[in-house]
């Protein structure tokens, strides 16, 4: 309202102007003094008495001087044409327009501005909220993976005295899991060395692949199978020499026993089913009795 009021004080303007210009009331006047001779004689005659009493000069001189007043002519202003006033309305909604447009433009801009804050708000939002479901789906997938695990057939090698031979002893693996297992692979080796440090880093084979069992061995929760027997006389099968043999009495060298057992879960997918255990032991061969104990470090004791 206040715009458009200032637009009609415009539009009231010109016409005012106008009518001041055309008034003859209000011209201005401008007087200019002419001075001219009191007693002067037309031409062509002469003066027939010359004075020349000063008083009477000054006398003369001291009357008042007549004054000539000229008027200016009023001025010429043009009218106001149609076109000029159609021009001065289109300037004047030409700047209405373009302080309209840049207020909204303005506008514009302060909500873009909002937006953006809401958007980058609502990105580290999403991001943090993303975060917090990728740590939960973390958390959950390891846990499911630990209830897996907890129901999966588990093989552990132990090792049991003979109850029909003296100084002989038999490597068993027992599933201690929850769900049967299947044994599909087994590999053993026998070796003479002086101590668990000279044993080659990972374990070795004569074959690498571990030979298939013939007859499927099937252990359900808790039962065992006997994997590898060894007694005190299979000790002189591996010497070459009596030298060698006695060194091993006095434990200079010692004989160790080591093997692997490929097997799977009955229960689990195809590709998440096969697991392998790893186990290794030393014959402690006395002068009287023996023993077989586990030993080896970790690549020879191991568990997937």
């Amino acid at each position: 309202m206040a715009i458009v009021a200032v637009l009609l004080a415009f539009t009231q303007m010109p016409a005012a102007g106008i009518a001041k210009t055309n008034d003859p009331a209000g011209t201005k006047r401008q007087t200019q003094p002419i001075s001219t001779p009191h007693n002067v004689d037309p031409p062509g005659t002469a003066s027939p008495v010359q004075s020349t009493d000063s008083s009477e000069g000054s006398a003369n001189n001291s009357q008042q001087q007549p004054h000539i007043t000229v008027a200016n002519p009023p001025l010429n202003v043009l009218p106001w044409t149609l076109h000029e006033r159609i021009l001065w309305a289109a300037e004047l909604v030409l700047a209405i327009v373009g302080y309209v447009g840049i207020m909204l433009a303005v506008s514009l801009l302060k909500k873009i501005d909002r937006q953006t804050g809401y958007a980058e708000a609502a990105a580290e939002t999403a991001a943090n909220t993303a975060q917090a479901a990728a740590s939960i789906a973390q958390a959950a997938l390891l846990n499911v993976q630990a209830v897996m695990n907890s129901e999966r057939p588990w093989i552990l090698v132990t090792v049991e005295p003979s109850r029909s031979s003296e100084n002989s002893f038999t490597v068993v693996a027992t599933n201690r899991g929850r769900t049967p297992a299947q044994i599909l692979a087994t590999a053993e080796r026998t070796r003479i060395a002086i101590d668990e440090n000279h044993l080659p880093r990972t374990p070795e084979y004569r074959n690498e692949k571990p030979g298939a069992s013939r007859v499927p061995i099937i252990l359900v929760p808790g039962e065992s199978v006997a994997i590898k027997p060894f007694s005190r006389d299979d000790v002189k099968g591996l010497c070459d020499s009596e030298e060698r043999f006695k060194r091993i009495e006095i434990w200079e060298e010692k004989v160790f026993l080591y093997g692997r057992i490929i097997y799977r879960d009955l229960i689990a997918s195809v590709d998440d089913q096969e697991h392998e255990t790893n186990w290794c032991c030393w014959y402690i061969h006395g002068r009287q009795n023996s023993g077989l104990v586990i030993a080896g470090s970790s690549e020879y004791n191991s568990h997937t």
